[in-house]
Formats: C-alpha cells, sequence, structure tokens
C-alpha cells in the first residue's frame, strides 16, 4: 500500500456542527420556498448566509476551501434573491428586454461560478506546480 504524503484538513467539531445546523437551514429555506412559506423561508435565510459567510471566513486560510466556499455563499445569495422575487412577485417584472427580475439572480450565481473556475484554472495548477517543486 502506497502511503500518500497529502496534508489533512481538520475541522474541529464546533466548526463542524455549525456546517451541519448550516445544512438543516437551507433545506427548511428551500422547503419553506417550496411551500410558498414565505415568513420561514425569509427567516431561514438570515441564518443560512450567515452561516456561509461564517464558514468562508473561517476558511480563507484554505485557498481550496474558502474558494468552494464562497461559490456556496453567492449561491445562497442568488437562491435567496430568486426565493425572495418569487415571494414579493417581481420575479417576473419585465427589467430590459426578455430578462425579468429573476434573471437578476444570474449576477450572484456567476460570480460564484466565476470564483471557481479562477481556483480550477489558475490557483490549483499554480499549487500542484508549487507542490511538485517542494517535493522534488
Amino acid at each position: 500500500m502506497k502511503i500518500i504524503n497529502e496534508p489533512v484538513y481538520n475541522i474541529p467539531a464546533k466548526y463542524r456542527r455549525m456546517e451541519n445546523m448550516h445544512v438543516a437551514f437551507w433545506l427548511v429555506k428551500d422547503i419553506s420556498w417550496c411551500m410558498i412559506w414565505r415568513e420561514l423561508g425569509l427567516a431561514m435565510f438570515i441564518p443560512t448566509l450567515t452561516i456561509a459567510i461564517i464558514i468562508a471566513w473561517r476558511t480563507r486560510q484554505l485557498k481550496s476551501e474558502l474558494a468552494h466556499n464562497l461559490a456556496i455563499t453567492f449561491w445562497i445569495t442568488a437562491n435567496g434573491y430568486w426565493m425572495i422575487s418569487e415571494f414579493f412577485h417581481f420575479d417576473e417584472l419585465k427589467i430590459y428586454g426578455d430578462w425579468t427580475g429573476k434573471h437578476l439572480a444570474l449576477i450572484p450565481f456567476i460570480i460564484g461560478a466565476l470564483i471557481l473556475f479562477y481556483y480550477y484554472a489558475v490557483q490549483r495548477p499554480r499549487e500542484i506546480r508549487e507542490h511538485k517543486t517542494t517535493t522534488l
């Protein structure tokens, strides 16, 4: 058996509990959106986004984790905006041409995708090169 000399990413238990609670809040938010439970959906959006920001901040030293957690933060932002646009009926409001209120959710979705694109196209190859030069 070959042992791989890779760094290990350990998560403190209190951080892991927060991440697990984050998933629970996110699910309740999305279920509320699906069921059109406006008050609960709006109430769950706040802790879902807040915890996503906290998780991104706590992982800022690890570029891979930061990139993915920022993408998740922007995803939740887009998702929450889309939910709000449906709850308050401006999702079908024409903004420009065929673009409606819900299309504005594309802005944070694209920002999150660009963060991941940058990570995988630029940062990750750089990390691999640096790892190869330090292990030679």
